[in-house]
């Protein structure tokens, strides 16, 4: 083996990859076997050689050979990592960041290669050497981009590693570096909850503490620290860890931060709060009295506001209104009135929380869905973001959202606002969507304006061809047994207009009805043997 070593040595000091690429190749297929035999004295041998400018040079020209190449670098760098000559790690180190440096495939062959567990340890070994802890961060900061990296970084002790680092330092351009690395670490939810416990959390409020003088370098950091504090936030382990039952002091700290007058702090306070409250602490925060800070803050930002902020206090309002016994308590301090100021709001991800927030605060509420459905502007406001074909998310809130005032009211009122608006064409729009969900909310509300007023609605109806449209659903074997039961029910309650009833016999609906009395889903068969009945009744 040594023979052949040696021999694809010369070979390779006298080949070209332009004129002889195979026998290259082969070369460097032995020097991969001879490191994966006998990998420290291999690695001597072709340190020694005097191969390696060779080798720079063919990384300077992808060929077919440029990943056997840096295999081979990083197999003789992982080797010299273990070097206690601290100038040959930095040398090594350097090396090692070029090769993976902007190329995901080096950089997940050096992780296949397990450099990570190597490279943390050289950190916690030489982090008074500032050139090698540099280098060992830039080598952190490439291979952190890959998700297969966190999950080896994860069980390393990176995150006490960079958490003492970090509170070592005293120059700005340091901190920056270890905030770069920190970012996509803090993504993987295991290394979230080792930051927290290795108190990255309480390094960070004290960045925000010192970073308040209002000097536009001060705000550059206190952007990175609170946005890498949400992020840790995002985790439910490391969440929960930090609310303590809303006890804890950085939670304390966080509220704070919301009657703040750093824009920066008050969209970070609103934020953390819609973490912590997607993560099942909404009753809590709702009686400690958070949703007057939020409101406050809203009534800060309502004309000519920062964006950024009302888009958070709104994510937060709207996690908070989940619980059902939280929905009335915030009904009744007003949170719809605030939030309807912003009706006028030309921003889309403004209007998508703003409907999502009144969308889950009349869930199950009657008297507030009819009165939001009885609001005129509200309404208008609706129907004309329903057409918001180019921001879908808007367009899909606004439908959900006027269902559910029919939906949750279940008043004439409403309904006739509805009508009036012109919202029926676009419940019915709504009730061929691609989203189950969606299309069996717009049939229950469909379902109520033909109960509760069919006479004002049949025009719609039939200009959308409601009918048509209620026997593909029904025909359809793809339904859902939801949107079958829900199509029957409609189609009951249409036979109660004269013209909407001689469109229902123009098709083959008793047809279809007949075989859904054998559907496997009994709601769907009982319902069917009585639309069956209804339709022969009423022939």
């Amino acid at each position: 083996m040594a023979d052949d070593l040696c021999a694809a040595l010369e070979k390779l000091k006298l080949a070209s990859v332009e004129s002889a690429p195979d026998g290259v190749e082969g070369c460097l297929d032995c020097l991969l076997n001879a490191l994966a035999n006998n990998n420290a004295e291999a690695s001597v041998r072709i340190q020694d050689s005097g191969i390696l400018p060779l080798f720079s040079a063919l990384l300077n020209q992808p060929t077919p050979c440029t990943p056997k190449v840096a295999n081979i670098i990083a197999e003789v760098a992982k080797t010299l990592l273990n070097c206690a000559d601290q100038e040959v790690l930095l040398q090594t180190g350097r090396a090692l960041g070029n090769i993976c440096y902007d190329s995901h495939a080096l950089q997940a062959q050096l992780i296949s290669m397990g450099v990570i567990p190597t490279l943390v340890k050289l950190l916690g070994v030489h982090s008074e050497n500032s050139a090698l802890t540099e280098m060992c961060l830039i080598a952190f900061g490439n291979l952190a981009e890959l998700e297969s990296s966190r999950e080896q970084f994860a069980c390393t002790g990176v995150a006490e590693e960079l958490v003492g680092l970090f509170r070592k330092q005293v120059e700005r351009e340091k901190k920056e570096v270890i905030f770069e690395v920190l970012a996509p670490l803090a993504e993987n939810d295991v290394i979230k909850l080792q930051l927290v416990e290795a108190g990255l959390v309480e390094c960070l409020l004290d960045v925000v503490d010192e970073a308040l003088g209002g000097r536009e370098e001060d705000l550059a950091e206190l952007k990175t620290a609170s946005d890498l504090l949400v992020l840790l936030l995002l985790g439910d382990e490391s969440m929960q860890k930090l609310f303590e039952g809303g006890q804890g002091s950085v939670f304390q700290r966080v509220l704070s931060w919301v009657p703040s007058n750093s824009h920066q702090l008050q969209l970070a306070g609103a934020l953390a709060i819609a973490n912590f409250a997607a993560h099942g602490n909404c009753i809590h925060m709702v009686d400690s009295g958070i949703v007057q800070k939020l409101l406050d803050l809203l009534e800060r930002h309502t004309q000519e506001g920062n964006v950024t902020v009302q888009h958070a206090t709104l994510s937060a309002l709207r996690n908070l209104a989940i619980p059902e016994v939280n929905k009335w308590k915030m009904l009744s301090a007003g949170v719809a009135d605030v939030v309807l100021k912003f009706l006028s709001s030309e921003m889309p991800p403004v209007q998508f929380k703003l409907l999502g927030t009144l969308r889950m605060l009349i869930d199950t509420q009657a008297e507030a869905a009819e009165q939001l459905g009885t609001n005129v502007k509200l309404v208008d406001r609706l129907v004309e973001w329903c057409e918001a074909k180019d921001h879908a998310g808007v367009m899909g809130e606004s439908n959900r959202l006027l269902s559910a005032l029919i939906r949750h009211s279940q008043s004439k009122d409403v309904v006739q606002a509805v009508i009036l608006g012109g919202g029926v064409k676009h419940m019915v729009t709504m009730a061929t969507s691609e989203h189950v969900i969606m299309q069996n909310e717009a049939l229950v509300a469909l379902g109520l304006i033909a109960a509760l007023d069919l006479d004002s609605a049949v025009k719609e109806f039939q200009s959308t061809s409601l009918v048509q449209i209620l026997h593909r659903l029904l025909s359809d074997e793809c339904s859902a047994p939801e949107i079958k039961y829900n199509s029957l029910i409609l189609t009951c309650a249409v036979l109660g207009s004269d013209s909407l009833h001689k469109e229902v016999h123009g098709l083959t609906f008793r047809e279809v009805v007949s075989r859904l009395r054998g559907h496997e889903n009994k709601t769907v068969a009982h319902q069917a043997s009585l639309t069956e009945q209804r339709l022969t009744v009423q022939s």
